[in-house]
């Protein structure tokens, strides 16, 4: 029997506010516990909360990069839960008028065609507090700085059929919150964690099947590996007839399996009823169009506009795009350097190897620094292997490429008088493989060419090398 694959997920995205969403408490991540808290997130008799502007401003930029439907007019609601590090005993959430619905983005797969995934909705509501284990006592302590901090819950319809699909569709949605600034997308912090609602239903079947909801995954390799072993279990199950349990369960990444964290036959009753609190949100038009008008260009758009106006390849492309500051940093190195295929070559192999897409900010070398450095290649002052030796020393301390080259004597040598001695040299020490070269094997001149590089460590200007050996081998 063949089974198709039905993944949904719950997306949750912490918004890059100096506040939380409704007081004044700051969202710095790492103070001290319980030290980020007041009245109002801490749910004290007789605080009242206010919203913030910049959460709903966050919400609306999202709507419109996910071409969703934003409701002119939206509500808050009470989602009444217990649970230790919830101090009010609800949570202050969206439920029957969230601010976007109906949105949708575009996937890629390799070797697939670009699918679409739905968009049910996207809300706004305040994060619970933390529970820290301790690991020599059988006690929990709570940290409540978290408690109240903004975040959007994007919630996609069940579209997705493979944990390949799933993994896509995050990535691109992390690739969206960090070009439009309103999410730092820190998932080791858990600045954006994933929720995933997982079915196998006989292929041509519209029921869904029973589902399991893997919660609070913090990394693209996790969800991917736990949603395909939640594919080989639940079809195992099946297969063998059996009946695929509804739970909630957790990914063991060092057992490389899932585990069940709790019992779930039915929908939590929540309770939900609009918070009295909070007035209804009404999001005017003029409001809206001010916030279309300051969008950023979004990845996929500048993905394409990189191949067609720099002459990339889709791969080029789409890994110089990866993240907004990569995407910056290479436009901003093109205006002073102004060779496009070269300089994405350099980045994809040189410095990409030790700055990821998403840590381009702490990389000490400017965009500026490093069109400089290929500019000197160019003109033949240093050769492309030094290039590749200062550039690792300007990753140490940001030096100007020309300052490491002059300290270093690293200028290449492009001297035909000095180097003929060298070449010449060469030549008589090695006469089994000049005969060689002249009985007909081109690919020696590597060899002679290696040997000078050798010699001069490096500085020998290649073209000309080549040049002088030729001369002297045909005399």
């Amino acid at each position: 029997m063949e089974f198709e694959t039905v993944i949904g997920l719950e997306i949750h995205a912490q918004m890059k506010t100096q506040s939380k969403i409704f007081c004044g408490c700051s969202t710095e991540f790492g103070a001290p516990p319980n030290t980020h808290t007041c009245p109002v997130c801490l749910g004290m008799p007789g605080s009242l909360p206010v919203l913030n502007r910049q959460v709903v401003e966050s919400a609306i930029k999202l709507g419109l990069a996910t071409d969703s439907v934003i409701n002119r007019e939206n509500r808050f609601a009470r989602k009444n839960y217990f649970y230790p590090d919830l101090p009010k005993g609800y949570q202050i959430s969206q439920f029957e008028l969230p601010i976007c619905e109906h949105g949708s983005i575009e996937i890629e797969v390799e070797g697939q065609v670009p699918k679409t995934i739905g968009i049910t909705r996207i809300h706004m509501e305040e994060d619970a507090g933390k529970l820290v284990h301790d690991d020599r006592e059988p006690v929990s302590y709570v940290d409540l700085n978290r408690t109240g901090t903004p975040l959007l819950e994007i919630v996609s319809e069940p579209d997705l059929r493979s944990p390949e699909e799933a993994a896509a569709y995050l990535k691109k949605l992390h690739a969206i919150v960090r070009y439009l600034d309103i999410c730092d997308g820190n998932m080791q912090e858990g600045s954006f964690r994933c929720d995933a609602n997982i079915s196998l239903r006989p292929r041509g079947q519209q029921e869904f099947g029973t589902r399991t909801e893997l919660k609070n995954m913090n990394s693209f390799r996790n969800v991917q590996l736990a949603l395909e072993y939640e594919v080989r279990r639940q079809r195992d199950i099946l297969l063998e007839g059996g009946e695929v349990v509804q739970q909630t369960l957790l990914w063991d990444a060092d057992k490389g399996r899932t585990e069940s964290m709790r019992g779930k036959e039915e929908a939590h009753d929540y309770r939900y009823f609009p918070d009295p609190d909070l007035v209804p949100v009404q999001v005017d038009e003029a409001w809206i169009e001010r916030v279309r008008s300051e969008l950023p260009e979004l990845p996929d758009k500048r993905r394409l506009r990189f191949i067609h106006d720099f002459e990339l390849t889709d791969y080029d492309g789409a890994i110089l795009t990866a993240s907004r500051e990569l995407a910056d940093f290479f436009e901003t190195a093109y205006r002073v350097y102004g060779n496009a295929k070269k300089l994405a070559n350099f980045i994809g192999t040189e410095l990409l190897r030790d700055y990821g897409p998403e840590r381009i900010g702490e990389c000490p070398v400017k965009p500026e620094q490093l069109a400089r450095l290929l500019i000197m290649t160019d003109e033949g002052k240093i050769s492309g292997k030094i290039a590749k030796t200062v550039f690792a020393e300007m990753l140490v301390g940001g030096k100007d490429p020309e300052v490491i080259v002059k300290e270093k004597g690293l200028v290449q040598m492009s001297d035909e008088g000095q180097l003929v001695a060298l070449v010449q040299e060469i030549l008589a020490a090695n006469p089994e493989q000049v005969q060689q070269f002249r009985d007909g094997k081109a690919k020696v001149m590597g060899f002679f060419v290696g040997q000078l590089m050798q010699k001069t460590k490096g500085q020998a200007n290649p073209q000309l090398a080549n040049k002088l050996f030729m001369q002297e081998l045909q005399k």
